[in-house]
């Protein structure tokens, strides 16, 4: 007669804790992805406010010339050419 091999188990409080901890990292792992997603886009449109700000500068310094402007109060000064 063959023997019955009896079912070996951790508790299941045990098995919970692995599940738990799974899930928390599946969820951070997908955070992380949604993260680098919106970053990917940020920089997207942070190089068009960058490339807008450098047409605006020409557009400035066409009708200006050289100048620093005050962003305060908008008043500029002459950059004077060595």
């Amino acid at each position: 007669m063959k023997k019955v091999e009896e079912t070996k188990k951790i508790t299941n409080e045990q098995l919970e804790t692995i599940k738990d901890h799974q899930q928390k990292l599946t969820k951070t792992v997908t955070n992380i992805g949604f993260l680098e997603t919106q970053k990917h886009g940020l920089l997207h449109e942070y190089a068009g406010i960058v490339d807008d700000v450098e047409k605006y500068k020409q557009e400035l310094e066409e009708e200006y010339g050289a100048i620093n402007i005050n962003i305060e109060d908008g008043t500029y000064t002459v950059i004077e050419k060595e």
